[in-house]
């Protein structure tokens, strides 16, 4: 090595050094497509990005709270609809026993519109309860239509009284559920009355009639009630469909601030990654020409 040259392979040592952590960098950004390997390489934009991530964990919690109680309300929504359908389709068929005299497969029609009343209210969700109010069992008792001859309504509910609650914003908490006895005390009433009534032959007597008549008034009553649960549960249902939508869209707006802090501009990270690569070549060109330098070159 030539003393002269000392300084000049000295520079360009440096340079190939500072070409090389360039190089690296350059590739680890195209690699991972980030800007910056932790936050805190970020500098001052470290403080604003974590924010945005603890901002978005919690939307996206509050997202997927939403979603699931969603879930849960759409179901209360086809219990109480089921049973809102059965009841009025068990109310066409007792007025038209009642117009027409003719009672051929009336007490049928009454069990088996009491299955379906009985199913609903005991649907369960994840291996409890739908309509339960916190208990784990099954919260209407009788089996089959019989077993509520002389008994009272309530007697046959055990539905708890806990009241369910979801967070599914900030300071925001959602109140839902209905308990079997809100929802079936009156159509409870109304089966014992029906099978009370019964059995019924091929024509109704008058008093039959009269019995019919005045508890289709009643069932259309709790027809009425059926369905304002249902509208309640429905505007619940609703809510919680726009409290998803916002939660992804702010969702959106922090995914889209985190992306234009930490994601690397991958068009511009390729030009760099050439640019730094032809530097390093030249560096390297230019250190092997100052190696090759000897005076004895010059006097041959």
């Amino acid at each position: 090595m030539r003393v002269a040259t000392i300084p000049l392979q000295q520079t360009t040592a440096i340079s190939i050094q500072r070409a090389q952590e360039k190089l690296s960098v350059t590739q680890a950004q195209l690699s991972t497509g980030k800007k910056a390997p932790d936050l805190a390489a970020l500098g001052s934009e470290a403080v604003r990005t974590l924010s945005a991530h603890t901002l978005l964990a919690k939307q996206e919690a509050h997202a997927q709270t939403a979603t699931r109680l969603g879930t849960t309300l759409s179901l209360y929504e086809t219990s109480i609809t089921a049973i809102e359908n059965g009841s009025m389709e068990l109310g066409n068929r007792l007025s038209l026993a009642v117009g027409t005299g003719e009672a051929a497969g009336l007490d049928e029609a009454i069990s088996a519109a009491f299955d379906q009343f009985r199913s609903m209210l005991n649907t369960s969700e994840g291996g409890l309860p739908l309509f339960g109010g916190g208990i784990s069992g099954a919260p209407y008792t009788p089996s089959k239509i019989g077993d509520l001859i002389g008994t009272a309504a309530e007697d046959h509910f055990v539905d708890g009284e806990a009241i369910a609650r979801a967070r599914v914003g900030d300071g925001l908490d959602l109140n839902y559920g209905i308990t079997a006895s809100e929802l079936g005390v009156e159509m409870t009433d109304i089966y014992r009355s029906l099978v009370e009534a019964g059995p019924f032959g091929e024509r109704l007597t008058d008093a039959q009639k009269a019995t019919l008549t005045t508890i289709k008034s009643q069932l259309d009553d709790a027809v009425g009630g059926i369905r304002r649960l249902n509208a309640e549960n429905g505007r619940r249902l609703a809510q919680t469909e726009t409290l998803v939508d916002r939660a992804n869209e702010r969702a959106l707006v922090l995914k889209d601030v985190i992306s234009r802090n930490e994601d690397a501009d991958l068009a511009q990270v390729a030009m760099d990654l050439a640019m730094h690569k032809t530097t390093l070549e030249a560096s390297y060109s230019v250190f092997t020409q100052l190696n090759e330098l000897s005076l004895l070159n010059y006097l041959r």
